[in-house]
């Protein structure tokens, strides 16, 4: 994340949880325990990234359904 000052500590705090959370169902939390994020290829990031963001999708269709397709 950014190097500055924390604006969101909690948000930036639940998308880390939820990397770690895509990177062992994808049983690729080994070879970053070994090797770190900065030595993973692009590819592993990149399915990594791709599953949050698959994710956070269907969270946010089933909030919405919840309230009838409306966004507070």
């Amino acid at each position: 994340m950014s190097k500055g000052k924390k604006l969101y500590r909690k948000a930036e705090d639940e998308l880390e949880s939820l990397k770690e959370e895509v990177a062992e169902e994808l049983h690729l939390d080994d070879d970053i325990e070994r090797r770190g994020y900065e030595n993973m290829t692009t590819r592993e990031v990149g399915k990594i990234g791709g599953n949050m963001v698959k994710k956070m999708i269907k969270y946010a269709e089933k909030q919405m359904d919840e309230k009838d397709g409306k966004i507070d």
